[in-house]
């Protein structure tokens, strides 16, 4: 762990919710995405002084400040804007300071000046009595969490999700008690701002896959990591830690790999207070408890439990059934979200719904915007060929577009690229030229400029990967590629045209979105957008 990294004391600022009223509350970082929007209302709502401020200009914070002046609820002559700076009196004078998770308390003076810092996790956290499913790790943490939410609703409870996800806990917290559900997506950032509260113990910890991601803002792997572990810090053996059981980078990514470790999640298992489950591609060992995927004779692939009697449904036990089916074929297409919702389903299990039950309601997820969205589809009308675009705007790292490749059991148009996050692209590059056993090849591969596709270059140029750019913006991207599927000897490069299987085509950049975009929601939309003034 960083030396310098930030310890907060034990507990929560406000002793109760009634403890907010009168208290001059300072709100750094208003932002586009939900949370200090639902700071705003939750501490004006309870009777606070509410100082905002953000680097951003109100222009750029429009949307967020016009739903602030749209809702009647809030005494916003309390309330008082400071955008375009941070002044130190904000922050000296203020009881509390909410921080955005983006920014790091370590060597912060405006931070460093506040008399107290909570963050809307941790006031949450604080004050929710909720069973809480806490959801963590590099990639698939959204869809994890989505699919849990949606699981546990569809099965009759009155479940919330919150946290990473883009929408604040605080503004469902009044919604919550002690048989509501409430699943929460966590990154790094917001379990970094936990660090010595004491207010984080889930029932159900799960870590999702670990990649290396963020080095851009760590020092490295183990400070990335460490802040992972958090998640399961106060875990004690009556609450379960979900972790991989798969291989992964750890030997090498790791600075001081423990013994008998071959990945992340072997790491994880010897440390949390937990009960451990572990999830797998493969069959499990009868000797390690958890859920694991296994393709059938008629080449499907279902999940199944590995579990202890006292976690197998009754009717199984009473049948003698070891190992229970928990998983069918889903809509949604990859093997990402396959071991997405491998996982969703055991939080399910935990949660008491029955395999059965489980199994029909995880086949009708139907994935989340930004992550292989289905968005548009086209037809040429020249000669039949049609197209299926998807977003996948949330792969920010490039072994998740590596994976994306391979997602959809035949050869895909791939558009690529943005900026760095100092992260390797080498992955990216065997999945794309097959050096790593890898099956599906790319019909054509497109490239957006970016620091991060100027590091891929070279690495495609040595794989004698073929690509189209890098290009300036998508709307010139798509344009090239409409140009091209309708050009004579289209059939050369995309295949013969198939009536009943469109072509995919997926935007999945591997790199983070600064620069043409201002996050990667905002670029999923603009792409959604483009795609459909482009091939209209």
């Amino acid at each position: 762990m960083e030396n310098s990294v930030h310890v907060y004391p034990e507990g929560c600022y406000f002793k109760s919710l009634e403890d907010i009223k009168d208290k001059h509350i300072t709100i750094m970082g208003l932002g586009l995405n939900g949370g200090g929007e639902a700071s705003v209302k939750f501490f004006l709502k309870h009777g606070a002084y509410v100082t905002v401020t953000d680097m951003k200009s109100r222009q750029e914070l429009e949307p967020t400040i016009l739903s602030i002046t749209n809702d009647p609820a809030l005494d916003r002559g309390r309330l008082t804007y400071v955008l375009g700076q941070h002044r130190m009196e904000d922050f000296e004078n203020a009881d509390c300071v909410i921080k955005n998770p983006g920014v790091k308390f370590e060597g912060n003076k405006y931070l460093s000046a506040a008399k107290a810092v909570e963050t809307d996790i941790s006031v949450f956290l604080s004050f929710c009595k909720s069973p809480l499913i806490a959801v963590t790790g590099s990639k698939g943490k959204s869809s994890t969490a989505s699919a849990i939410c949606f699981g546990l609703q569809k099965s009759g409870y009155s479940a919330f999700l919150g946290g990473n996800i883009t929408v604040s806990p605080l503004s469902f917290l009044d919604q919550t008690n002690g048989t509501t559900p409430v699943v929460l997506e966590l990154s790094s950032w917001q379990l970094r701002d936990l660090r010595g509260r004491k207010v984080l113990k889930p029932k159900v910890a799960i870590i999702t896959k670990i990649l290396p991601d963020h080095q851009n803002w760590y020092d490295g792997m183990d400070s990335y990591v460490d802040d992972k572990r958090l998640i399961y810090a106060d875990q004690d053996s009556s609450d379960f830690t979900i972790v991989d059981a798969d291989e992964d980078g750890y030997r090498h990514e790791c600075s001081a790999p423990k013994a008998g470790c071959n990945c992340w999640g072997d790491d994880f298992a010897k440390e949390t207070g937990g009960f451990v489950l572990r999830y797998s591609q493969y069959v499990l060992p009868r000797d390690i408890w958890g859920v694991f995927l296994k393709k059938e004779r008629d080449a499907s692939i279902n999940g199944y439990t590995n579990l202890p009697e006292g976690l197998r449904n009754k009717q199984s036990v009473m049948k003698g059934v070891l190992q229970e089916r928990i998983l069918r074929e889903l809509d949604v297409p990859g093997p990402v979200n396959r071991i997405n919702c491998l996982k969703a389903a055991l939080a399910m299990h935990l949660m008491g719904i029955n395999p059965e039950q489980t199994c029909n309601v995880l086949s009708q997820w139907p994935g989340l915007p930004h992550r292989l969205e289905a968005c548009h589809k086209w037809k040429n009308d020249k000669d039949g060929r049609q197209l299926t675009f998807y977003n996948d705007s949330c792969s920010t790292v490039p072994e998740s577009t590596a994976m994306a490749s391979q997602s959809f059991k035949q050869n895909i148009v791939l558009i690529a690229g943005g900026t760095d996050k100092n992260l390797d692209f080498r992955p990216l590059a065997a999945t794309l030229n097959g050096t790593d056993g890898s099956k599906w090849r790319v019909k054509q591969l497109y490239l957006l400029e970016g620091s991060g596709t100027e590091k891929l270059l070279p690495l495609l140029d040595s794989a004698h990967v073929s690509f189209m750019g890098p290009f300036p913006s998508l709307k010139e991207l798509l344009v090239e590629l409409k140009e091209r599927i309708c050009a004579p000897d289209a059939k050369k490069v995309f295949g013969p045209i198939t009536q009943h299987t469109p072509l995919p085509v997926v935007f999945s950049p591997g790199c983070t979105s600064f620069g043409m975009f201002s996050n990667e929601f905002d670029r999923g939309d603009k792409f959604k957008a483009t795609v459909k003034d482009v091939f209209i």
